[in-house]
């Protein structure tokens, strides 16, 4: 159960120009349940001849047990035997689980999918056609929210990254870019060249930390500056927005921990690649906060709510940075 996959380099080699994926879906905890098993049901759909969908469990017997007897016993046989259970031998955290996954993985290409994200018709197809072009290391496909209780008025898109989606300032389709948002992402396997997700860095069960999948792209350009990453916002997901994220503690908190991973990740890689989109990112606040503003002369009385969260989460981004560099 736990072997890396033969046929995918078998039919990679037959036809190199249809690179196979293997779709890494990360869990940890059975609370996702029913959305887990839809984003491994569309993506084992999805899947061609030669591809395999990849559960990796954290540390949680219980949720490893139900999903191997779910795929065993409930999954149609023409999806079921495109998936694969395995319980992670990594350090706690989504950075370890990745890396399971990445080493249980045959594929030309490494799909990252969260495990409340939904692939749309043609993901999968999508972010494979990206490499055609042989400079392509990296692929980051779309991400849109799905709130499940209505968008919050006071929740600008600027901070959409706080949950995990595409917020407003990202780049256009086909653009490239710095790096992939981790809930929905491919990375050409031969480019990883043996790079792993920094295990120091990402989440950690409800510790709403970030920046391990920034500090790895980070690191594969450094060791070979001619790779790319390109933004494929047409191989889109949704990505569920739950409950216990509509809230602005849970925002605050998450941008703290953002800024505590980026000061100790550009303790590894250095700030002026660590920090090359956060500069830019920043100088559009005020622009952004005005504009919010600007939005009551259209009736929208949540406008100057929105302009506070984004220079909340600003500030409280910033100190977190700054604790994390101290920390380092």
């Amino acid at each position: 159960m736990t072997r890396p996959s033969e046929l995918s380099r078998t039919t990679s080699a037959l036809n190199p120009a249809a690179p196979t994926a293997s779709v890494v879906i990360c869990c940890w905890t059975a609370d996702r349940t029913d959305l887990l098993r839809r984003s491994v049901l569309e993506a084992a759909g999805q899947a061609h001849d030669g591809d395999e969908v990849l559960v990796v469990v954290d540390h949680n017997d219980a949720l490893a047990r139900a999903m191997s007897t779910w795929a065993a016993t409930e999954v149609p046989p023409e999806r079921a035997r495109r998936i694969r259970v395995i319980e992670s031998t990594g350090a706690r955290g989504l950075s370890g689980a990745r890396n399971t996954g990445v080493e249980h993985s045959g594929g030309d290409l490494i799909v990252f999918l969260d495990d409340d994200a939904v692939p749309r018709p043609g993901w999968l197809d999508g972010l494979r056609s990206t490499f055609a072009d042989p400079s392509v290391a990296g692929a980051g496909g779309g991400i849109a929210a799905v709130w499940t209780r209505g968008r919050p008025g006071w929740f600008p898109e600027e901070l959409d990254w706080v949950v995990g989606c595409d917020y407003r300032g990202l780049p256009g389709d086909g653009a490239e870019i710095r790096n992939p948002i981790g809930a929905n992402m491919a990375l050409r396997r031969s480019a990883l060249r043996g790079l792993r997700f920094d295990t120091g860095l990402g989440r950690d069960g409800s510790r709403p930390a970030g920046a391990e999948e920034t500090e790895l792209a980070i690191r594969m350009r450094q060791a070979d500056p001619s790779v790319r990453f390109v933004r494929r916002a047409t191989a889109c997901v949704d990505h569920h927005v739950t409950a216990e994220r509509h809230r602005l503690g849970y925002l605050l908190r998450r941008c703290w921990h953002e800024g505590l991973s980026k000061g100790s990740m550009t303790s590894r890689v250095g700030a002026g690649d660590g920090l090359s989109a956060e500069r830019g990112y920043l100088l559009s606040v005020p622009g952004a906060c005005v504009r919010h503003i600007g939005a009551v002369r259209h009736r929208d009385l949540w406008g100057p709510g929105r302009a506070a969260t984004l220079m909340a989460g600003t500030i409280a981004t910033g100190v977190g940075y700054l604790r994390g560099r101290a920390v380092r």
